[in-house]
């Protein structure tokens, strides 16, 4: 339960990390939405694990999984922006 749990988070981080961050070199779609969500959670987990926020079995939280979205956007803003110039 734990994996879907954290799509389904993931998803709404997404989301909401969507509309802090708006513009024209971030990804669009539903699908995109969604896989920015979900890697900003695991990336969010992942980090609360490494700095003993979480438990071994805990994941992110829906603001912790919007921060990691808007990291994994803002990475993802500075990859395109040098490949496009």
């Amino acid at each position: 339960m734990g994996i879907i749990w954290t799509i389904i988070i993931g998803f709404i981080a997404g989301v909401i990390a969507k509309f802090i961050m708006p513009g024209d070199n971030e990804p669009s779609g539903f699908i995109m939405t969604t896989i920015l969500g979900i890697v900003g959670a695991f990336v969010a987990s992942y980090l609360g694990r490494a700095l003993g926020w979480y438990g071994p079995e805990e994941g992110a939280g829906l603001i912790g999984a919007v921060v990691g979205a808007i990291i994994v956007l803002f990475v993802y803003g500075l990859v395109t922006s040098r490949r496009t110039t």
